[in-house]
């Protein structure tokens, strides 16, 4: 690849999408950083090295013409894109199917599975006109895309559609220069996870505290999948904390 490389990081303001995005501007990438705040888009970018490479977008990845906004900014700025960190995603409210609000419902679909799709329809449409062609398209995903806690049902049934998007994406991008990969993450330490090394809802209905794992470790991970040529595809990687109750019984 002899341009600049150019990546989209959604959820850039906190967690998993800034210790990724703050890796990729150190890595040498340019970068526009994506989410509903300006604010922490901004300490994403002052607390990087390279920040100088930063674009900050503030974005509602739920709204269609602020996604097509983001996407035109990055290609009147760049010109074009090489990578879509798609990892914009929320808990949502805890619920089982017979107590979850349909309002609950819709807002964590509108954000872990919609928020996905307009983000890679926007990147997409870009990657198939833009020259050099191609791009790629890493989506975070779940442990939870494999395996639900107890009443989780919505964040647990958009991070198993986000399996079904990702190989839709890989399939149709196939002829493009297009691919789409996964990351499934279990137990990275941000500020969202921060309850689950005190305790965490098991299986049987006790609460256990869980291990984790820097979330550095998943900036280093997507930047793997990120460096690949177009002609290689790490479809699907699980990363969890190693004593995470995650296969088995437990």
């Amino acid at each position: 690849m002899t341009h600049e490389r150019v990546a989209v990081v959604t959820g850039a303001g906190s967690g998993i999408g800034r210790s990724v995005a703050r890796a990729m501007l150190a890595d040498g990438y340019r970068v526009a950083l994506a989410g509903r705040r300006p604010e922490p888009l901004r300490e994403t970018a002052e607390g990087a090295v390279g920040s100088e490479r930063a674009l900050v977008v503030p974005t509602d990845v739920t709204d269609d013409d602020a996604v097509a906004a983001l996407f035109a900014a990055v290609r009147q700025r760049w010109g074009r894109v090489d990578v879509l960190v798609n990892n914009a995603g929320t808990f949502g409210a805890p619920g089982s199917v017979d107590t979850l609000s349909v309002e609950d419902w819709r807002r964590t679909v509108d954000v872990n599975l919609t928020g996905m799709f307009l983000c890679a329809h926007h990147a997409v449409r870009l990657m198939k006109e833009q020259e050099p062609r191609g791009g790629r398209i890493i989506n975070n995903g779940s442990i939870s895309a494999h395996a639900p806690r107890p009443e989780t049902v919505a964040y647990s049934a958009t991070k198993h559609a986000v399996t079904g998007l990702t190989k839709s994406i890989s399939l149709d991008g196939r002829a493009f220069d297009v691919a789409c990969g996964q990351i499934d993450i279990g137990n990275a330490a941000t500020e969202l996870t921060a309850g689950i090394a005190t305790g965490a809802r098991q299986a049987d209905g006790s609460i256990r505290p869980e291990p984790t794992f820097d979330v550095a470790h998943v900036a280093e991970a997507v930047l793997h999948m990120a460096a690949l040529p177009l002609s290689a595809n790490v479809g699907f990687l699980t990363l969890t904390a190693t004593a995470m109750p995650f296969l088995g019984r437990g």
